[in-house]
């Protein structure tokens, strides 16, 4: 395990980028965060929230999980020791290590054409000393799997085509300038060599078969796996796919006596009937609690927690509902909510114009509050949750322990603008020729995209999702240009729900402070006419027409297969900001294009 501080790290980034499982170098070490017994969570901050834990117990299949935030920022250092109050243990990974001085020794079996060639070393020999005072680093290639799994290279099974007694030295030889894996070969003092690239071919399975290795529970912490291990750049953006389960909190109005039995549930637990809590009413919190809320409200909160029959509806729906039934203005009498408050704006405020047609109604989130967990991770390739923002359940994730009965998990304040599009117009979009013909190549090339990666899911979003998705990100470009916020910090959520026809968009930034809570965002609802016209503008012509336009998602050579119309100069922002990756964009279904004017929701001018 690690010791040293080495800096601090935001709560945020433990969910998304340093969380279990994930590879991170560290000043004079490279290692791989470990699970989550290294943590104390007693010592952590308890996060409430009922919608969000019953989504995960229903994604995990086991019993409802507490969430606990991850260390404060004044002492969330990766690198402690698992007794540690407020670190993050690590553990050394990988186990092979190149010397940094190049080798220039006779017997090294190097050619003068060769290049540089570097000792590669594991790590029994590094502690009996035979490298003292020699610089060496972390080798950057390790193996992997889709499931999660990672283990370092077995170097001589590779370099000898297979299993081995040679035990001689091994080297990496640096036979280019470029880096390239084509110029890096694996040499055995026997004469055997092999160039990294054929690591690269995994159908052929040069690296072997997976052993299920998961290092950041333990070195013998193993699972069954029948899947081919791959070449992974441990430093490279596929390393680590973090599973991220997110809802907004809408006000229930059991909230607070749920809230009270999470937060004392290891005294509620033992509660099976009503003389059982009566007998606990000597302790003082169990007292506290029957006094505020009853004896019949408890119990049932209690049954409630412990069979998980929560509200079942997707987050995104109960989410829809709240912003759809929000009330219009505000009124003297109204307490303001700190973890919802949403008005719906009066039309004569925010419509002025036809860029707007098609907009039903515009609601003004002036405080929210999202709560965000980790689940799980992949590697190589990431798990894409639905439309509703929800994981199935056999989607394969990597585990962050053994046997999790809590997640880490961020809880972040700020506000949002809430447009939801006509109904009818919307059916009326739907049944055009255009937008049919449109929709069906979004879905060919959808298609195509799962028969590559070998999967059956998800489904294919449909039209509308595309819509939306499409104009969320426009929409997001022009409000931040005079929201205050940068566009990195604006957010959206799409909801869809296509049989009660409700479609619409959030455009939301939160932060763990009052910073998300300014009223720029806000406030801009009252110009959304003007935003949505230069959005509409923006989105007509692409600075890269017409090839952006006339882009298919089948036929193209990129293998763009879930875009239209779409590209980095006029609709692909942040993935930090996008719920779907920067994928289901076509902006020919919003405006009229270049090569396509009859699909478009909005008809410009």
């Amino acid at each position: 395990m690690g010791s040293t501080r080495v800096g601090a790290i935001r709560s945020s980034q433990v969910i998304t980028t340093y969380g279990p499982g994930a590879l991170v170098d560290l000043p004079k070490h490279s290692v791989i965060v470990a699970g989550l017994d290294t943590w104390r969570p007693k010592k952590l901050k308890l996060i409430v929230e009922p919608r969000l834990t019953e989504k995960i117990r229903h994604l995990t299949g086991g019993p409802p999980p507490q969430l606990y935030s991850p260390p404060p920022d004044r002492s969330g250092a990766l690198g402690g020791s698992a007794s540690s109050t407020g670190y993050i243990g690590v553990r050394r990974f990988p186990e092979w290590f190149v010397v940094q001085r190049p080798d220039g020794s006779k017997d090294s079996g190097a050619s003068e054409s060769s290049g540089v060639s570097r000792r590669l070393v594991h790590l029994s020999e590094l502690e009996n000393g035979r490298f003292e005072g020699q610089s060496v680093v972390a080798t950057r290639f390790v193996r992997a799997c889709p499931n999660g799994h990672v283990d370092d290279l077995d170097w001589r099974h590779f370099v000898h085509s297979g299993h081995t007694s040679c035990r001689r030295p091994l080297w990496l030889d640096e036979r280019g300038q470029s880096g390239d894996l084509a110029d890096l070969v694996v040499r055995c003092q026997c004469g055997q060599q092999r160039r990294l690239s054929e690591a690269g071919d995994w159908n052929e399975k040069p690296l072997g078969d997976c052993r299920g290795q998961r290092p950041w529970l333990g070195k013998y912490a193993t699972e069954p796996c029948n899947q081919p291990s791959r070449l992974l750049i441990r430093t490279a953006s596929n390393a680590y796919f973090s599973q991220v389960v997110r809802v907004l909190s809408i006000p229930d109005s059991e909230a607070p006596v749920m809230e009270e039995v999470e937060k004392h549930w290891s005294v509620f637990q033992a509660v099976t009937s009503q003389e059982v809590l009566e007998q606990l009413g000597v302790i003082p919190d169990v007292k506290a609690a029957r006094d505020r809320f009853g004896d019949d409200a408890l119990i049932e909160a209690i049954r409630v927690r412990s069979a998980g029959t929560a509200d079942d509806r997707p987050a995104k729906q109960v989410e829809l509902d709240a912003f759809l039934s929000a009330p219009e203005g505000f009124g003297d009498d109204v307490p303001v909510n700190p973890d919802f408050h949403a008005r719906r704006l009066a039309e004569h405020y925010w419509r002025s114009g036809n860029a707007s047609d098609g907009i039903d109604a515009v609601v003004q989130l002036h405080r929210l509050r999202e709560v965000s967990a980790l689940v799980g991770f992949t590697r190589l390739e990431a798990a894409v949750p639905d439309i509703d923002g929800e994981y199935d359940t056999d989607v394969t994730r990597a585990h962050l322990d053994e046997d999790p009965s809590w997640f880490p998990a961020v809880e972040n304040r700020g506000e949002g603008v809430f447009l939801s599009l006509d109904s009818a117009q919307v059916a009326d979009w739907l049944g055009r020729t255009e937008v049919q013909r449109r929709i069906d190549g979004l879905s060919k090339g959808h298609a195509l995209w799962l028969q590559r990666r070998k999967k059956e899911k998800p489904a294919f979003p449909g039209g509308p999702y595309v819509l939306l998705h499409t104009l969320a990100h426009l929409l997001m470009q022009a409000v931040s240009l005079r929201c205050g916020y940068p566009a990195t910090s604006i957010r959206e959520r799409i909801y869809v729900n296509s049989s009660k026809h409700q479609y619409g968009l959030l455009l939301y930034t939160a932060s763990p402070d009052a910073d998300g809570t300014l009223g720029g965002l806000v406030e801009q609802a009252r110009h959304i006419e003007e935003h949505l016209s230069m959005a509409q503008k923006s989105a007509e012509l692409c600075s890269s027409d017409p090839i952006c336009a006339q882009h298919a998602p089948v036929g193209s050579p990129d293998e763009r297969w879930l875009h239209g119309a779409a590209c980095h100069s006029c609709s692909l922002i942040a993935e930090t900001s996008c719920e779907m990756r920067n994928e289901y964009l076509d902006r020919a279904l919003v405006v009229p294009t270049v090569d396509d004017r009859g699909a478009a929701y909005f008809n410009l001018p």
